[in-house]
């Protein structure tokens, strides 16, 4: 036994308190923590596999074994991507710090064990047209279901509100006097954002003429406990189903796919009106920080990936429009080929 560790810490001790940590203490949301608990599962059974069975057994080579695995795949488990395998070292990195914080352990095996970097992706936008023809494609505009629908799709666009955030609101949440809306972001962290005319027309049109009619048609709600529509513990959910429930962000999903089926555009998730949001802002000239702040990004690299698609756009009018931007060749023929 090693000085300064009372008893020896087996690695499923250490695994299930470090579980326990992350839902007590640091509050992961269950898929979150599932996806930690299943990659540390695969992480310890491996150990088990060299013969490690206590936590101070385990060596650097032993964790870099472990993310080859991952990458290589066996026959048990397919090749992870570079992301998913970054996310299961993540778990084990965090599991190993949490053990020499606790005194669990002497050493930190992991430490020097960089988790791969995925390719970065692009977020993908739909041009403000397509917006326009989804935004035109929600629905009978004289129907409860039409007018919410059309509602609900100008906020996510109006507002760059993630699809938890637009079906979280409450009704007192929209001051359409003032133009703004109180969006409850991650992490509980609440921020204002203003309102676009389109928007508030879309609302105004949605809480006079829809929203009561959804409200009121509610067949036994009253009885069942849902009459009151509650949004996530902020009062009355803005948002209501055929029902006079709160709308879900299952229901809201289909009601953006189904919008883009009807507008002949291809199948698109609530995101990427959160994405168009956000990149035609910065085509527009918008600063980056000003983006950051309506997205509700606790850092602005997160929102920086943004300005990776509007460079892509300059770059792509700059090739087409500039006589100095392709060579003679290339201006006959009337092929492009891309700028480094």
């Amino acid at each position: 036994m090693k000085v300064g560790v009372p008893r020896e810490v087996t690695v499923e001790v250490a695994v299930r308190g470090y579980l326990d940590h992350l839902a007590v203490e640091r509050g992961l949301a269950a898929n979150t923590l599932a996806s930690y608990r299943r990659d540390l599962r695969r992480y310890q059974d491996v150990l088990a596999g060299r013969g490690r069975t206590s936590l101070d057994e385990v060596t650097e080579e032993d964790v870099v074994s472990f993310l080859i695995g991952l990458r290589e795949g066996d026959q048990e488990h397919p090749p992870l991507g570079a992301g998913s395998a970054a996310r299961a070292v993540v778990a084990v990195r965090g599991l190993h710090r949490f053990a020499l914080r606790e005194g669990l352990t002497t050493a930190d095996p992991a430490r020097d064990v960089r988790p791969p970097t995925p390719p970065r992706r692009l977020p993908k936008a739909i041009s403000v047209t397509d917006v326009e023809r989804l935004l035109g494609a929600t629905g009978p505009a004289d129907s409860p279901l039409g007018i919410r629908d059309r509602a609900l799709l100008e906020v996510l666009y109006g507002t760059g509100a993630r699809i938890s955030e637009a079906v979280g609101l409450a009704v007192d949440d929209i001051d359409l006097g003032d133009g703004v809306a109180r969006l409850h972001g991650k992490g509980g962290r609440d921020r204002v954002v203003p309102i676009g005319r389109y928007a508030r027309e879309a609302l105004e049109a949605y809480l006079v003429r829809a929203r009561p009619a959804l409200f009121a048609g509610a067949r036994g709600a009253r009885g069942s406990g849902q009459g009151t529509a509650r949004g996530s513990g902020h009062g009355a959910a803005l948002f209501l189903n055929a029902r006079g429930g709160r709308l879900s962000r299952q229901s809201a999903w289909s009601v953006l796919r189904a919008a883009a089926e009807r507008a002949g555009l291809p199948a698109m998730s609530p995101h990427t009106l959160r994405h168009s949001f956000a990149t035609h802002l910065l085509d527009g000239g918008a600063d980056v920080r000003v983006v950051q702040e309506l997205l509700g990004h606790a850092s602005v690299t997160t929102t920086q990936v943004y300005t990776l698609v509007t460079v892509e756009t300059l770059r792509e009018v700059y090739v087409a429009a500039h006589p100095r931007a392709l060579g003679t060749e290339e201006r006959r023929t009337g092929t492009f080929r891309r700028s480094g």
